[in-house]
């Protein structure tokens, strides 16, 4: 997680709302990804997609069987939707997001009796230090408007 959270302090750095994301399989990270969505012009360059891609060209496969995705906020609706269609072992993530957070806070769809994949989900890891850097993050922004 604490290699999630340097790529989250990247995104932040550069104006992106700091999240990141490694997906390790067998011990090695196999694939990163921090924020990007504004300076890419993609509403989907959220760090978990990014991640999964770059593991997904790792693996030569669409299909993560095995792996596991530390992310520091919890993934939302597009993500989840994503890391469940990679067949993701584990999702472990930081900091909640009862707004939009799709693994509890405002909805569950790891949970989904329908789903033919389940990947098991732990939140609360690094949570104060993930939950500190996004709360530092907006209060700059809102102080600078």
């Amino acid at each position: 997680m604490s290699q999630a959270l340097t790529l989250a302090m990247s995104a932040g750095a550069a104006g992106e709302v700091p999240v990141g994301a490694i997906v390790v399989c067998d011990g090695k990270i196999i694939g990163k990804g921090a924020n990007a969505p504004i300076r890419s012009h993609d509403p989907t360059a959220h760090a978990e997609i990014q991640a999964l891609r770059a593991a997904a060209l790792v693996l030569q496969n669409y299909r993560l069987n095995g792996c596991t995705l530390y992310v520091t906020l919890e993934p939302c609706a597009m993500c989840a939707g994503a890391i469940q269609h990679a067949r993701i072992e584990r999702v472990v993530f930081g900091a909640k997001d009862p707004k939009t957070g799709a693994c509890g806070s405002a909805v569950n769809l790891f949970a989904e009796p329908l789903l033919n994949h389940h990947t098991r989900v732990e939140g609360g890891t690094l949570a104060q230090q993930c939950g500190d850097l996004l709360t530092n993050f907006f209060r700059e922004r809102r102080a600078a408007q």
